[in-house]
């Protein structure tokens, strides 16, 4: 395919699984349960931090510990008691378990009432062209409190080699448009063009096949050059081919 070729196909797919039917199988169906952008803003945070492994596993899981939260995550993390930090105990995804949430849940208060919010964070640090440095900032403060060295893992840092699918993917929900009733759109100091692409096995795969990343490992440097590659097809609204090319990987088994 040339260039302007492979940018209709994207482009179609995107529009073919940029749909509310999307939400049925995926994780960004937690979020949406709510209407209050702090609770849309945790819930999603803690969904995409527990997003890997067998889809409907992350999902089950999500709505667990929505329940657990008492369906009001915002309340749940500014005004928690002890007793309702317990409530969270036996609370475990593969190898996030209830010490790493509990800690997740002390330092999601401490973010809003020091930081700003997750939104306060992520705009205030966002450099020129790119959030990877800002999610590596994010990471420093986020486990600014006393914490477990196991907890940090569920945290990535790009500068560090990660290519942060799940905060990447987090990131999306909140910044791009919600015009599809998909994504929210409910973060108005970042531009979409400084969004990069969830990167993992499927989409790296497809974008191998497509021409669109060459380097064979999915971590920070493969991110950069998919950044590249999908910043050409669309420079202000880069990773809305997520849809494309994971709809093409899991769906069609491009």
């Amino acid at each position: 395919m040339t260039k302007s070729e492979l940018k209709i196909f994207l482009d179609e797919k995107v529009f073919e699984y940029n749909k509310p039917e999307f939400l049925e199988t995926d994780p960004i169906q937690i979020p949406h349960l709510f209407t209050q952008k702090e609770d849309i803003e945790i819930s999603a945070f803690l969904t995409a931090t527990i997003a890997w492994g067998n889809r409907k596993s992350i999902i089950n899981n999500s709505h667990k510990l929505m329940e657990k939260m008492g369906q009001s995550p915002y309340d749940f993390v500014l005004n928690h008691t002890d007793d309702d930090l317990d409530n969270l105990s036996g609370f475990v995804h593969r190898t996030f378990n209830e010490n790493d949430l509990k800690y997740f849940i002390k330092s999601l208060k401490n973010i809003y009432l020091q930081h700003q919010g997750l939104e306060g964070v992520f705009t205030r640090h966002q450099s020129n062209d790119s959030l990877q440095p800002t999610i590596s900032k994010f990471k420093k403060i986020f486990f600014e409190l006393p914490y477990e060295q196991r907890t940090t893992k569920h945290v990535s840092d790009p500068l560090k080699g990660s290519a942060a699918k799940r905060i990447n993917m987090f990131l999306r929900w909140m910044v791009r448009d919600a015009t599809t009733n998909v994504d929210f759109g409910i973060w108005k100091g970042i531009p979409t063009s400084k969004l990069s692409c969830p990167l993992d096995v499927h989409s790296g795969n497809v974008a191998r096949k497509l021409g669109l990343l060459k380097r064979k490992q999915n971590d920070a440097k493969a991110l950069a050059e998919l950044d590249k590659s999908l910043r050409k097809l669309d420079p202000l609204d880069p990773v809305k081919y997520d849809f494309a090319l994971f709809g093409l990987g899991v769906f069609e088994k491009f």
